[in-house]
């Protein structure tokens, strides 16, 4: 699925949340390719050993454009000793930046983060007497997603929590891959339920995904 799009030095959307999600055998393949020097933007990036987790053990990621850290130590410890780039953003920003590129638009004004380091270096305007800072759309080279159901047009339908970056994701690149759960039959998916038309995506791939539990969390049971 990945033939012919991988080079080094390129930009690329993951789309999840923690590891929901997350596009696992997208990653694993990138993993084997051995291209270097990746700028991903995505929510976070994984955790040790696991998801974009593990492009960071193997040093081939430059530049994180990002939201969250605290789950992945190797994350930390690359950005702290100043082996990795890190590029901060509040969540809904990330967001907005990954639709607003895929959509046309190549920036935006946003109230959150002024008069943090967020704003640090960037234009600032005055609406209704509050200041706005720009923030940039996000166009990658490659998109990586998952999806929970698709049909050969690329029609997809995301699961819960997997909604949440994976179509903001999905639109901000050039060339769109998809991994799924099921790939089911043209006109079987009601139009009224696809989250994402297929004219956003490239190629499909369906695959068996190991859904790990980013935080497992338990409780003694209550005796009866």
């Amino acid at each position: 699925a990945l033939s012919g799009l991988l080079h080094d030095g390129m930009t690329i959307s993951a789309g999840g949340f923690g590891l929901c999600g997350i596009p696992e055998l997208l990653i694993d393949a990138i993993v084997d390719s051995g291209v270097k020097d990746l700028t991903i933007a995505s929510n976070n990036c994984g955790v040790d050993g696991f998801g974009l987790g593990k492009l960071l053990d193997t040093r081939q990621i430059r530049k994180m454009i990002s939201s969250y850290v605290g789950e992945n130590a190797e994350f930390m410890r690359q950005y702290l000793s100043g082996e990795l780039e890190l590029e901060f953003n509040p969540q809904g920003t990330l967001a907005e930046r990954m639709r607003a590129g895929g959509s046309g638009i190549p920036g935006f004004y946003t109230k959150t983060g002024v008069g943090t380091q967020i704003a640090e270096g960037k234009e600032v305007k005055i609406f209704d007497g509050e200041e706005y800072i720009l923030e940039r759309g996000i166009v990658s080279d490659l998109a990586i997603v998952k999806a929970w159901k698709a049909d050969d047009t690329g029609n997809l339908v995301f699961r819960k929590t997997a909604r949440n970056f994976n179509p903001p994701a999905a639109m901000s690149g050039r060339i769109c891959v998809v991994e799924v759960e099921e790939i089911v039959e043209r006109g079987s998916l009601d139009p009224d339920h696809i989250h994402l038309p297929g004219i956003y995506v490239h190629r499909i791939i369906q695959g068996d995904h190991e859904k790990r539990i980013e935080k497992v969390t338990t409780r003694k049971r209550e005796e009866a």
